[in-house]
């Protein structure tokens, strides 16, 4: 018995080691067969990318969707972070997301060589949305796919703005190497050869010799790029940022900029030319108050050394210059009157600065301030010696006259040929009672006819006088005779004179006897060829004729 088990169990054991060995031999012979990974060696399982949002809250999201949250360039609240990231991607995103509460289930293909696939559904009142990359499925990736999606993106957004820039943009390491270039750089440096193997130059060319790494601290250059068979230069605006591997460069186009100069420094130097035959003295002050242009004129006015000038005096200095050399009149208070010049500095561009200078050498100068809205000042000094001797010259004629004409007895008054009263004299005011000086507004014809008629008795000749004044054309002087209110008897004239103006004279007579107090009847003056003096009706003059059927 124990004989019998002892070798059934050396019997057992040996046909299990016998199937070991057939097993290992087996496993050695067959091709193709791996040994088992060890656990650590299994390839992980990538956790899928899904958010949970509770209308647009995210409630919970997963390790990779909070990594693609993350990576999104936008700002803001996570909906609207998720929605710039799948909003492109996916047509009508927002539209069929806003369906899901209806239908519970919505699913999304995005076009393109490598679609993402969109998969939202309503569980509990809540949306959970699941983001898959079909390309990265069962392919085992260490770095979640729709991240490394989204840095992509955005580095190929970043390249395309880059390359579609029109500024020329590079960077140089710290041996002043042009390690990169956007293609604006490429197209100018012609480093692109058009090969399809070898499509770019290397090492790039240097269009800009920017100095060292230290000159990026300064501010933008100038800079002029010289390009073979082109007559003209080409003018660039340099920038440049300094960072730990080297600098960033930027290179804007500034022809325009250098052309507007260009032709900003002829305009001026054409003004400059034109401003030199003015007899007006200019000066103009930038919005630093520095005198940025003068002519000519300006030196010979004031007197001024073109040395002092052109060292491009302060407003201030140039004023002081000038009362120094006593080409200003001297205010009796110089500060007050400093201080009216810096009122002017600071006006609107509508103030003005208007002041005539008259000098101890007998010279009148009109000086004129104009404050320009860009912040500069322009002064501009005339000599009106001349105007102003020939004016006051007038004055004193004009009041010579009006002393001449005050001194005569008779009382005379001076119509327009419009029939506005324009000169009279104190005689006038005495005999009429007013001064035609003191009014206001104008005196016409027809209101000085109601003066004469309510001065003096009834008498046609005020209608005769009236038509006579307003009369155009060739006219013959008459007189005639009124008695005024007072009982004074006047004898009156009406004379056309130069430039279509009438003169109406009254001269006082001696008193008449009470029965001789009616008007007398008025009197034409005959031609210079007719001899002595007809009495009677006028046929070329109505209302003569009809004050001499009254007198008679």
């Amino acid at each position: 018995m124990a004989l019998n088990l002892a070798f059934g169990l050396t019997l057992v054991t040996t046909s299990i080691g016998s199937a070991l060995a057939s097993l290992m031999l087996l496993s050695a012979l067959a091709p193709g067969r791996r040994p088992p990974r060890k656990l650590a060696e299994v390839e992980p399982v990538m956790e899928e990318t899904v958010f949970l949002f509770d209308d647009q809250a995210l409630i919970d999201a997963s390790a990779p969707a909070r990594a693609l949250m993350e990576a999104t360039p936008l700002r803001g609240s996570d909906w609207a972070r998720l929605c710039a990231f799948l909003g492109p991607r996916f047509e009508r995103f927002e539209a069929e997301l806003a369906r899901l509460a209806e239908c519970g289930l919505v699913e999304l293909q995005a076009k393109g060589p490598a679609p993402l696939r969109l998969k939202a559904e309503m569980i509990s009142g809540l949306a959970r949305i699941t983001l898959s990359d079909p390309e990265a499925e069962g392919q085992g990736r260490m770095v979640d796919a729709l991240s490394l999606r989204a840095m992509e993106d955005e580095l190929e957004g970043l390249r395309e703005a880059a390359d579609a820039a029109p500024a020329l943009a590079w960077r140089q390491d710290a041996r002043g190497e042009v390690t990169w270039a956007n293609r604006a750089y490429l197209l100018q440096s012609g480093a692109l050869t058009g090969d399809a193997e070898d499509p770019c130059l290397w090492p790039l060319p240097r269009l800009f010799d920017l100095g060292p790494a230290s000159a990026a601290a300064q501010p933008a250059r100038r800079m002029r790029l010289d390009v073979p068979g082109e007559d003209k230069p080409l003018w660039f605006d340099c920038h440049s940022l300094e960072t730990a591997g080297g600098t960033i460069n930027f290179a804007l186009p500034a022809n325009a900029t250098v052309r507007a100069e260009t032709a900003l420094r002829e305009f001026v130097q054409t003004l400059t030319k034109t401003f030199a035959h003015l007899p007006i003295g200019l000066a103009i002050f930038d919005r630093q108050r520095q005198l940025a242009l003068f002519n000519p004129a300006l030196i010979d006015l004031t007197t001024l050394p073109a040395e002092f000038l052109s060292g491009r005096p302060t407003l201030f200095s140039f004023l002081d210059r000038l009362r120094e050399a006593r080409m200003i009149p001297e205010p009796k208070d110089y500060r007050s009157w400093r201080q009216q010049m810096t009122e002017l500095e600071k006006a609107a561009s509508t103030g003005q600065y208007h002041d005539t200078w008259t000098l101890p050498t007998g010279l009148t100068y009109q000086v004129t301030g104009r404050p320009h809205p860009d912040g500069a000042v322009a002064l501009l000094i005339e000599d009106i010696s001349a105007e102003v001797s020939l004016t006051r010259r007038f004055r004193s004629d004009l009041e010579m006259g009006q002393a001449v004409i005050d001194s005569l007895p008779e009382a005379i008054a001076v119509f327009s040929p419009a029939g506005v009263l324009v000169m009279s004299n104190a005689a006038y005011a005495r005999m009429w009672g007013t001064d035609p000086a003191t009014t206001l507004g104008e005196v016409g014809a027809t209101d000085s006819m109601r003066l004469w008629q309510g001065a003096s008795l009834p008498n046609p000749i005020w209608t005769g006088a009236r038509d006579f004044i307003s009369q155009i054309g060739p006219r013959t002087d008459w007189t005639g005779e009124a008695v005024l209110t007072s009982g004074q008897r006047i004898s009156c004239r009406f004379q056309a004179i130069a430039g279509g103006a009438t003169l109406a004279g009254f001269l006082p007579q001696e008193a008449d006897p009470p029965l001789a107090l009616a008007a007398r009847r008025p009197r034409r003056r005959r031609d210079a060829g007719a001899a002595g003096e007809r009495h009677g009706e006028d046929p070329g003059n109505e209302p003569l004729a009809a004050a001499g059927r009254a007198g008679a």
